[in-house]
C-alpha cells in the first residue's frame, strides 16, 4: 500500500497537448481497442457448447493472473531475456496463426458462401468438409466436438503462416497488431460468461490485481516492456521518425472487458427474445457499455499523458463499464433480471428470485 500511495505522490502533472504524432498514436490504438471489442460481441452470438467461467473462476482468476504475471517477471530477471521472448514468440505465433485461421475463414465464409431461404427459414449454406476429426474438451474455451476442415480454412491458415513468417522475420509493429487484432476477436468471441454477477466479480478482481502490480510494483512495468511477443497493440509515437518509440496496451485490457460486453449484447439478445419482439434488437446494454468503454480507454489515455506515468487501464475501464451496465439497468427497472440472469443455454433463461 505504501507503494502505491508513493507513486501517486511522485506524479507530475503536464497538460500540454500532444503533436500530431503522438495524438495519430492514441487515437490508433483507441480504435484498435474498440473494433475487436465490437466484432468479437457479435460473434459470441453464434450457439456454441462452450463451458462458462463460473464464480469460483471469476475468484482464481486474479490470483493465477498474479503468479503467471510474477512468474514471466522472475522469468526475465533470471534468464537470458532473448531465450525467453523466442520461446514464448514461437508458442503465441501457433496460437495466433490458428486464432488467424479462424477468423479469416469466418470472414471468407461471410463473402463468398452465403445463406439460402428467407425469413425463418434462412441458413447458411454448407461448405463440404475436406478433413474431419473430433478434439478434446477445452476448460473455458470448447467442449469435445467434430472439427471439418474446408478449402476457406485452408486459404485461411496459408494465409496466417505467411503471416507469421513476416513477423518472425520482422518482428514488425504492423504484423505484431494484426495479430494482437486477431487474438482479441477470438478471445472475446470464445471465453463466455453466461451471468452478469460473474463478469462484475471477474473485473473488480482484475482492478485491483491492475492497481496492485502497476501502481505497488515494478512487475506489470517490467513484463510490458520486456515481453517481445503479440500480446500487445502498439502503435509508433512519431510515425515519421527514424526510430520508433511506441504507445502500447495490453490485449488483457481489450479481452477481459470485451466478454463482460458481449454478455451484455447477448442480454440485449435475451431482452429481445422475451418480448418476442418482431423488430430488430434493441442493443441498449451492448451500446452503452461499448461507449462507456471507449471513455474509460480516452480517460486511461489522456491522464497516462498527463502524468507522464503508466496507468493500470483496468482503473479506469471497470467503473466505466460495471456502473454503466448498472446505471442503465436501473434506469430500465430491470436491475435484478440483469444481475441473476442466466444466459448458458440457448433459451436464455432467468434465474428466480424472492
Amino acid at each position: 500500500m505504501e507503494a502505491v500511495i508513493e507513486s501517486f505522490k511522485n506524479l507530475k502533472m503536464d497538460l500540454t497537448i500532444p503533436d500530431n504524432g503522438l495524438l495519430i498514436a492514441y487515437v490508433s490504438i483507441w480504435i484498435m481497442a474498440i473494433v475487436p471489442i465490437y466484432i468479437g460481441s457479435f460473434l459470441s452470438l453464434k450457439e456454441t457448447k462452450n463451458e462458462s467461467m463460473s464464480m469460483s473462476d471469476a475468484y482464481t482468476f486474479p490470483i493465477i493472473g498474479s503468479v503467471f504475471l510474477f512468474g514471466l517477471y522472475l522469468a526475465f530477471k533470471f534468464f537470458d531475456k532473448d531465450l525467453i521472448n523466442l520461446i514464448l514468440s514461437y508458442y503465441f505465433l501457433l496460437i495466433g496463426a490458428f486464432a488467424m485461421t479462424n477468423v479469416l475463414s469466418s470472414l471468407f465464409k461471410y463473402m463468398f458462401v452465403g445463406s439460402s431461404g428467407n425469413g425463418k427459414n434462412k441458413k447458411k449454406n454448407e461448405v463440404k468438409p475436406l478433413v474431419s476429426f473430433k478434439i478434446p474438451t477445452i476448460k473455458f474455451i470448447t467442449e469435445e466436438k467434430d472439427v471439418k476442415i474446408d478449402i476457406y480454412d485452408i486459404v485461411s491458415f496459408i494465409i496466417a503462416t505467411g503471416f507469421s513468417l513476416w513477423y518472425i522475420k520482422t518482428k514488425h509493429w504492423i504484423a505484431n497488431n494484426i495479430f494482437g487484432l486477431t487474438f482479441s476477436i477470438q478471445g472475446i468471441s470464445f471465453i463466455s460468461l453466461s451471468e452478469y454477477s460473474v463478469g462484475v466479480m471477474l473485473l473488480v478482481g482484475l482492478f485491483f490485481y491492475d492497481i496492485f502490480w502497476v501502481f505497488g510494483t515494478d512487475v506489470m512495468v517490467t513484463v510490458a516492456k520486456s515481453f517481445d511477443a503479440p500480446i500487445k497493440l502498439l502503435f509508433p509515437k512519431d510515425i515519421f521518425a527514424d526510430v520508433y518509440q511506441f504507445s502500447m496496451l495490453g490485449l488483457g485490457d481489450i479481452v477481459l472487458p470485451g466478454i463482460f460486453i458481449a454478455l451484455l449484447l447477448r442480454f440485449d439478445r435475451h431482452l429481445h427474445q422475451e418480448s418476442k419482439s418482431k423488430g430488430s434488437m434493441k442493443k441498449t446494454y451492448f451500446n452503452t457499455t461499448l461507449i462507456a468503454y471507449a471513455l474509460g480507454l480516452f480517460t486511461t489515455i489522456f491522464v497516462m499523458h498527463t502524468f507522464k506515468a503508466a496507468q493500470p487501464a483496468l482503473l479506469y475501464l471497470v467503473p466505466f463499464c460495471v456502473g454503466s451496465s448498472m446505471i442503465v439497468s436501473a434506469l430500465k427497472g430491470q436491475f435484478k433480471k440483469l444481475l441473476w440472469s442466466n444466459l448458458d443455454t440457448t433459451k436464455d433463461t432467468a434465474k428466480k428470485t424472492n
